[in-house]
């Protein structure tokens, strides 16, 4: 994932989730708003969400992600448990 812009995720006086408010097109420039929670996946931090993109890409084979990320099994699966156990905390 490249840093360019992330989306802030936290509020930076706080620490409270955020929410998204407004949303433009920047073609045409129509903008909707409201209140909008943000995607499960856009709750993770950087990290998972790299960790979640490689899972995908490797089929869901964490014998793969093991040897793609240079970590042992277990490892990978305590990050992926990790991950799913706040998927569970989110709903």
């Amino acid at each position: 994932m490249e840093n360019k812009s992330l989306l802030p995720v936290c509020c930076p006086s706080c620490g409270s989730r955020l929410q998204v408010r407004r949303l433009g097109c920047p073609s045409c420039g129509t903008e909707v708003m409201g209140d909008y929670p943000l995607p499960a996946l856009m709750r993770l931090s950087v990290e998972e969400q790299e960790f979640v993109l490689a899972f995908v890409r490797s089929s869901g084979s964490l014998k793969e992600m093991a040897s793609l990320l240079k970590l042992s099994y277990p490892t990978v699966r305590n990050k992926l448990d990790d991950i799913i156990e706040k998927f569970g905390k989110q709903d």
